[in-house]
């Protein structure tokens, strides 16, 4: 069931393994793209340097808008310039854009279906001091319900450059999730990656754990110290929205049980999305780690992800009592 082709870093399982943030590799993979594609073109809502757009601004500054802290013009001006043959990538933090101008990217983007695609950064509980004010919780819930729109969690610094350089090719919009915080970098640059497609990073018999973003990580994590204990099978479930429903089925008539892991509500979430595909496909137990319904708060991320029960060691509670109810 495991693809042969799916390589990890090799530094998983040691002290040494690299730690770079997601929002890293939506600017590298947004300068790659403009090399190649004149049509691209980059927005942003005064947030520039942390949004890693900066460096398609030095690079293309004719193909670059500064707006302003107004994320409403933000969208519908991408949307009037994806109307005319361009490729927008607009940015800015994940709370403000979709969290302020939903309407306009349900309206302007979704309902036309046009080329819009969106970086939702500093995404998460693990944004830290910022507080909950700056602290996108509900995003994926409420991008996925929109019709039209795609939905991408990346892991790692790596499968963000892959996500935005493959969005450029799907011809309508796309919403991409990014963090702050530097976190493990899982892949390689010859891990697949492919819209919808979910991957398998480790196969197993026992329990398998349905993760996006920094979780996958913490499954990777929480699998290893189980190992000789339960069996488990972790996929990287980096597409939300179209989801694969193939893989998904697959692992739960394999295993028999299901952890999904999130940074993000539980409710609306990936994990949801999972849960909605096993009851009609393979029903299953499964248990949830994610945010439970809760607003964040300021702290330093790790201690965020600790207290609101985001690390291995909460997969683990949470894969001993599904497992249990087999």
């Amino acid at each position: 069931m495991i693809n042969p082709e799916a390589k990890l870093s090799k530094k998983l399982l040691t002290k040494e393994v690299d730690m770079v943030p997601t929002r890293n590799g939506y600017g590298e993979g947004l300068v790659e793209a403009g090399e190649k594609d004149k049509r691209i073109v980059a927005l942003c809502a005064d947030l520039t340097e942390s949004t890693r757009t900066q460096a398609f601004a030095e690079e293309f500054p004719k193909r670059f808008i500064e707006v302003g802290v107004a994320e409403q013009l933000l969208i519908t001006v991408a949307a009037g310039m994806a109307n005319y043959g361009k490729i927008p990538f607009i940015t800015s933090y994940a709370a403000f854009s979709p969290g302020r101008n939903w309407e306009q990217i349900r309206t302007t983007a979704a309902l036309n279906d046009v080329p819009v695609k969106i970086g939702g950064m500093h995404a998460g509980i693990s944004v830290g001091p910022d507080g909950a004010t700056h602290q996108a919780l509900e995003d994926m819930a409420t991008m996925r319900s929109i019709p039209n729109m795609i939905v991408i969690a990346p892991t790692d610094s790596i499968e963000s450059k892959k996500a935005t350089i493959a969005a450029t090719k799907h011809k309508g919009p796309v919403y991409m999730r990014f963090g702050r915080e530097k976190v493990p970098v899982v892949t390689t640059k010859k891990t697949p990656f492919k819209i919808g497609k979910a991957e398998v990073f480790r196969d197993g018999k026992d329990v398998a754990v349905i993760a996006c973003g920094s979780l996958v990580y913490e499954a990777l994590m929480a699998a290893e110290q189980l190992k000789g204990q339960v069996d488990v099978m972790v996929v990287n479930n980096h597409t939300i929205k179209p989801i694969d429903v193939e893989t998904i089925t697959a692992a739960a008539k394999k295993t028999g049980a299901v952890v999904t892991a999130e940074e993000h509500q539980i409710n609306g979430g990936m994990g949801s999305a999972v849960m909605e595909v096993l009851g009609e496909h393979m029903p299953v137990p499964v248990k949830r780690v994610g945010i439970k319904d809760l607003f964040g708060q300021s702290g330093e991320p790790d201690e965020l992800m600790d207290l609101y029960g985001l690390k291995s060691k909460d997969i683990i509670a949470a894969i001993k009592e599904v497992v249990k109810r087999k």
